[in-house]
């Protein structure tokens, strides 16, 4: 009897510092990995749910931007991270698109990086310098079928949602247009400010402030009906493109062996922030939804949308590196 209850007590203080730990989350500043420049919705979310948490919790949640190879450097980081709730990734609709982009990449796709939650969800919008001259999405398209290649778009990067948004757009519209790829979305926007690119479809919260503030001319917006914040704006159904229906998503993921408290304890507080009226304010302003959803249910929808864009990717002819 003796030696039972010694040896339940000894195993009550090994496991004792990780239920503390856990229970105590966060007891150290909080990294989110953003593997993109600054500047995209990606950048834009984290920083916002950033804030959000910090102020929920009175701890420090801070961004750090690890940009290159369409994600995969940052997200590689993440990967190799401590499990102790000290680092997540701010991942998107690319993460999904990796699998079939590279041949290989730099962690296990299906196992090192677990699903927290979801932050947000965006429609994406077709923009082209204030300058341009198509003053309508029709008439972009009519020239892009006349002049084959003429026409090319910035992205952030081979691979990103930005790239693989225009596959599926050149394909919905049977024309063909060239690629100009950048290290994040952010980047892409700024080179389509200096007109060193002709178009760009990005996601809503990186395009908004731009067209609001007269820099850029939009011309669709993917969904049924215009952005609350773009009201004049048609959508690609309005302009003859009906199965243009690409929306853009971002969430968070943590290193593999992250305790399913803390990884709880995250999706609690990410959709109590998402509740939040200034948040629901600042997305709503951006034509984004707010996230918030059970970890296990963003793993499934992570599943459905790797599959979704495997196809997209081989139909669109892009090959692995």
């Amino acid at each position: 009897m003796f030696k039972t209850y010694s040896f339940l007590a000894f195993l009550a203080l090994a496991i004792a510092p990780v239920a503390t730990r856990a229970q105590a989350w966060p007891d150290k500043p909080v990294r989110l990995v953003v593997p993109y420049a600054p500047g995209g919705t990606t950048d834009f979310s984290a920083r916002l749910v950033a804030e959000a948490l910090g102020q929920q919790t009175g701890k420090s949640f801070y961004v750090e931007n690890k940009a290159g190879a369409s994600g995969t450097i940052g997200t590689s980081q993440v990967a190799r991270s401590a499990p102790d709730g000290t680092t997540f990734l701010v991942n998107d609709t690319t993460y999904a698109m990796l699998p079939s982009l590279f041949a290989k990449l730099p962690w296990d796709y299906a196992n090192d990086l677990v699903p927290v939650t979801t932050l947000a969800v965006t429609p994406v919008v077709l923009v082209v310098p204030a300058n341009s001259p198509f003053k309508t999405a029709q008439e972009l398209i009519d020239y892009a079928r006349k002049n084959p290649g003429k026409l090319n778009f910035g992205s952030g990067g081979n691979g990103s949602s930005t790239h693989l948004s225009a596959e599926v757009l050149k394909k919905e519209g049977k024309f063909s247009l060239t690629h100009i790829p950048y290290k994040g979305a952010g980047d892409a926007m700024v080179g389509l400010l200096g007109n060193q690119v002709d178009l760009l479809i990005t996601a809503a919260p990186t395009a908004v402030p731009q067209v609001q503030g007269g820099k850029v001319r939009a011309l669709a917006v993917t969904g049924d009906k215009p952005l609350p914040s773009l009201p004049n704006v048609p959508t690609f159904k309005d302009v003859g493109l009906p199965g243009y229906t690409v929306t853009n998503w971002f969430g968070l993921a943590a290193p593999k062996g992250t305790p399913k408290a803390i990884v709880d304890q995250l999706q609690g507080e990410v959709k109590k922030a998402m509740s939040n009226p200034k948040v629901l304010e600042r997305l709503g302003a951006m034509g984004a939804s707010p996230g918030g959803i059970p970890s296990a249910e963003f793993a499934g929808f992570v599943q459905k949308e790797t599959k979704l864009w495997t196809d997209i990717s081989k139909s669109a002819g892009v090959r692995p590196e």
